[in-house]
């Protein structure tokens, strides 16, 4: 399942969006501390806006900055009227509460889809802004006309970023979802019973051969360094029995930014008043 190559035409599909709204668009980043990937993946999402038209503020604060500076600066950005986006990179240093400073966000801002008030509504069926890996990943579903309703999915995962936002996308593609995780029993076995799985835990072959249903759709969002080289948490030997699978790289990592663009385009829509946002 080609990512990168949907990604490619759903950024098209930004720029023309961007030059027709008629107004600014703006993502504002926010880098915390020295951590190298969380640089890399900020630098990528800059030079994704660039190539769409969309204009980029962002922000270095150094490993020592307090909870009360971040959050004064995300005050400044909610106010700031040529900022429609704002993403401050997880993870921040460990003085730092992250849950205050994502809720601190004004939510028609959220393009990561982190704020209590639009992952409610997702959970309510009434989807805003959305994370951008699950959207990224229900793209690709569509895009390769994955057949979802009345399907088994199994999520390996629960972080609020990827496993419970996808689960609850996959339900309301009339998908019956499990969830699993680290103290799952009997994981094999629920693994072999899926049509769909996402694995999502952050660990190389956690997902092996032996596991995967023949003919199943399986989505690979791990990132992982295994002897120098990307990996993700689906072993390579999978996509001889998949039906379809997603690479890493070239999968769901595009897929991430092209729709961290869609919502910053979609945040915009809402600020300008073409969009209406529940409960505003």
């Amino acid at each position: 399942m080609d990512g990168k190559g949907l990604a490619e035409r759903v950024r098209a599909e930004v720029k023309e969006e961007v030059a027709a709204l008629g107004r600014p668009v703006g993502l504002a980043t926010v880098l915390v501390g020295d951590d190298q990937a969380s640089a890399i993946y900020v630098r990528r999402k800059r030079e994704a806006c660039a190539e769409v038209g969309i204009e980029s503020f962002h922000h270095e604060l150094g490993a020592g900055t307090s909870e009360e500076e971040l959050l004064g600066l995300v005050a400044d950005l909610n106010a700031d009227e040529r900022v429609t986006g704002i993403l401050v990179q997880l993870p921040l240093p460990g003085q730092i509460d992250e849950d205050r400073v994502i809720q601190a966000i004004d939510p028609v801002k959220d393009v990561d889809g982190f704020h209590p008030s639009n992952a409610g509504l997702l959970f309510q069926g009434q989807p805003t802004l959305v994370a951008a890996t699950p959207s990224g990943i229900m793209a690709i579903l569509a895009a390769y006309d994955v057949p979802l309703q009345g399907a088994r999915a199994l999520v390996i995962g629960r972080s609020n970023i990827v496993g419970k936002p996808i689960a609850l996308l996959l339900l309301a593609e009339h998908a019956t979802v499990t969830i699993a995780h680290s103290r799952t029993r009997g994981l094999d076995a629920l693994a072999r019973e899926a049509d769909v799985l996402v694995a999502a835990v952050g660990r190389a072959d956690t997902v092996t051969k032996d596991m995967v249903k023949p003919g199943a759709t399986v989505i690979d969002v791990g990132i992982n360094r295994v002897d120098g080289k990307l990996a993700g948490d689906v072993s390579p030997a999978v996509e001889e029995v998949a039906g379809l699978m997603t690479p890493v790289p070239g999968g769901v990592g595009p897929m991430t930014i092209a729709s961290l663009l869609r919502n910053t385009v979609k945040a915009a829509r809402y600020q300008s008043g073409a969009l209406a946002f529940p409960g505003a």
